[in-house]
């Protein structure tokens, strides 16, 4: 590509607007004070000390602020410049890779291929084009889009421009994209052809309100011949296609490299399970982290295979959008998931690596036999966003893939902790292994800790294995903050420590267990019940495809166990057989009062929307004599 300023050196004028982005970082001066109201007060807490003593107090373990700077001044002779330090950004992945490996495929998608060259030229070509269109350093560019080839690149074009990415969640209606585009002041979004009338939907809301639009560049399908849109009817006058931008970039334009890397590079929105989703801000640097403490934990060697079972759009797919860069392997996308498809690509493309909520791996295992393959070797799986039932892992390992367990949230670029395997464990039997692999484990090596402490006293619990606490996290691969809400990230950091909201025990070796979320524990008759182990259980039943367990009301207790099933197609089974199995496996109290037979509403990432069935089983009202209800 064409010559470009180093890294780090780039002027800090405001490009192209006047008045900058709530993203931008084109006013920041060591004089500046900004409003204690704004983003940028919270983005560099190193000059601003409100969050600076929030902070360094617990981040320094051993000296204070002062102790420390006059250690780092009596080293004589350091000297900090372009030659020793440059801003961290997953965007160097594509350069290099564009280099050791040009003429290898980068990307694969039906009949569409393209190789790690061209992948830079059409990256470049897509920063230049979006950059002609006065997209400037700082401003928000939002995607509307599944796991297809636009999706891959947009994730290095839009930051090449010196822009944050906002990947938008593909089940959200017209409704929530309009108020996320609001928020994040989106200046740009590309759409893809299938959800075009969802994006309309959004800009036509946004059009009765003070709110300037985003311009719209619709993605087509480039798995055909000719791009068609089904039930989208003609674009709108002014707005651009995918290719067309491409063809208007220029591949000689000089790459936007941040100017600190702690500025912003992605925005992710909550999944907004329980409440409206919050932006969590993304740096360079927490996202060039992660990616290879993903790349690591995954045990992804050189030019891996890397199937896209995690929506690009989560987590900006757990930071693998940029991690498989930076091993110069090949993305299959995959718009639409299923048991088939994931057979057939692994088949065809030779997977070697993919991953997924514990939803795909029990899609997985309860595929058809007419739609498995066997298994061109072993494949390595990643799995997250929720504890894994140990029936699941069993079954997964049967079927010749290795899966890894991961845990993170989303204000920790996804994957933050790994269940890293021991080989003497390989001597116990398979369900204990299981048990162990359904653990979170501990921190990887691109965060700095992970414990489970008192939410009051900050004190770590003891590994008993039984006293619960709260998951915490710090490191370099925490938020930078959540947009537009001061207090909301100051809370989450109380104490000098992300705070996950999630409950769970720490073990003698040290590794972590979740036990639930803090609002889906169960309290009956002063009893604290831990939802997961009663679902693990009920996974382990024959019967059963699905389950998920919430508190419901009780006159008597407080709250008793109410379990949502879906059985396996052509199985059979009533809610006192299924009581009964959970009483022989769990203590009496544990088990669910209440079973209902209910398919379980999710969001696009997996993960069973809980504050659906709690609304369901609070309409059901406390406790009677029936035990089985049909919704």
């Amino acid at each position: 590509m064409g010559k470009h300023k180093p890294k780090g050196t780039q002027s800090t004028q405001t490009e192209g607007n006047a008045v900058p982005h709530a993203l931008s970082t084109s006013f920041r001066h060591s004089h500046y004070f900004p409003d204690p109201f704004s983003l940028s007060y919270f983005l560099f807490p190193i000059n601003y000390p409100p969050i600076s003593r929030l902070v360094h107090s617990s981040f320094d373990k051993h000296k204070s602020s002062m102790e420390q700077k006059k250690s780092v001044e009596s080293m004589e002779g350091m000297i900090r410049c372009s030659a020793n330090h440059v801003p961290l950004s997953p965007i160097s992945f594509l350069e290099r890779s564009a280099s050791v490996y040009r003429d290898r495929v980068a990307i694969v998608y039906g009949r569409v291929k393209f190789t790690w060259r061209d992948t830079l030229e059409r990256c470049t070509r897509l920063a230049s084009a979006i950059t002609h269109l006065g997209i400037s350093r700082g401003d928000v560019v939002a995607a509307l889009a599944p796991n297809i080839p636009a999706m891959y690149e947009l994730h290095f074009g839009v930051p090449m421009a010196g822009a944050v990415l906002c990947t938008l969640n593909i089940r959200h209606d017209s409704a929530m994209v309009s108020t996320l585009l609001k928020h994040s002041e989106a200046k740009m979004i590309f759409v893809d052809y299938q959800l075009l009338d969802t994006a309309r939907g959004a800009l036509e809301i946004l059009s009765k309100t003070r709110t300037k639009l985003p311009r719209l560049v619709l993605i087509p399908e480039c798995d055909k011949l000719q791009p068609t849109i089904s039930n989208s009817g003609p674009t709108a006058a002014g707005d651009l296609e995918y290719e067309t931008l491409i063809a208007m970039g220029k591949t000689d334009f000089d790459i936007r490299w941040p100017n600190d890397e702690w500025d912003p590079i992605a925005l992710n929105y909550t999944s907004g399970t329980t409440s409206r989703p919050k932006g969590v801000i993304y740096s360079h640097r927490g996202a060039h982290l992660n990616s290879l403490a993903a790349v690591l934990l995954n045990e992804m060697g050189s030019m891996p295979v890397y199937l896209w079972t995690v929506p690009m759009f989560h987590c900006n797919g757990w930071c693998l959008t940029w991690g498989v860069a930076a091993q110069g392997g090949t993305n299959v996308c995959l718009r639409n998931v299923t048991a088939k498809g994931i057979f057939d690509s692994i088949s065809q493309h030779r997977v070697t690596h993919l991953g997924g909520a514990p939803t795909v791996l029990n899609m997985i295992v309860n595929a058809p036999v007419g739609d498995q393959r066997p298994l061109p070797g072993r494949v390595a799986m990643m799995t997250g966003g929720a504890p894994p039932p140990p029936q699941v892992l069993f079954k997964m390992k049967e079927l010749g893939f290795r899966v890894t367990h991961s845990y993170g949230l989303t204000e920790t670029y996804g994957p933050g902790t790994v269940c890293t395997w021991k080989p003497e464990w390989d001597l116990l039997p398979p369900d204990k292994q299981a048990k162990i692999n359904a653990r979170q484990g501990l921190h990887h090596l691109g965060m700095e800790e992970v414990d489970i402490k008192d939410p009051v006293t900050m004190k770590s619990v003891p590994p008993d294995a039984k006293t619960i606490g709260e998951a915490m996290f710090r490191g370099n691969t925490v938020m930078n903050g959540y947009l537009k809400d001061i207090k909301a990230t100051e809370e989450s950091f109380k104490g000098g420590w992300f705070r996950s909201g999630d409950l769970g025990v720490k073990h003698p070796d040290g590794y972590i267990e979740l036990k639930d979320r803090s609002k889906d524990i169960i309290i009956s008759g002063g009893e604290n019940i831990s939802t997961i182990e009663i679902e693990a259980v009920l996974f382990s039943h024959p019967a059963i495809l699905e389950a998920a367990v919430v508190g419901k009301p009780d006159d008597h207790w407080g709250e008793t166990p109410c379990a949502f099933v879906k059985l396996k197609e052509g199985c059979n089974a009533n809610a006192n057989e299924i009581i009964k199995f959970c009483r022989d496996k769990l203590p009496h109290y544990m088990a669910p009062k209440t079973v209902v037979f209910y398919d379980l509403p999710k969001t696009s990432t997996g993960k069973t929307q809980k504050y659906i069935l709690k609304e369901k089983a609070k309409a059901m009202g406390s406790l009677s004599k029936r035990s089985s209800s049909k919704m």
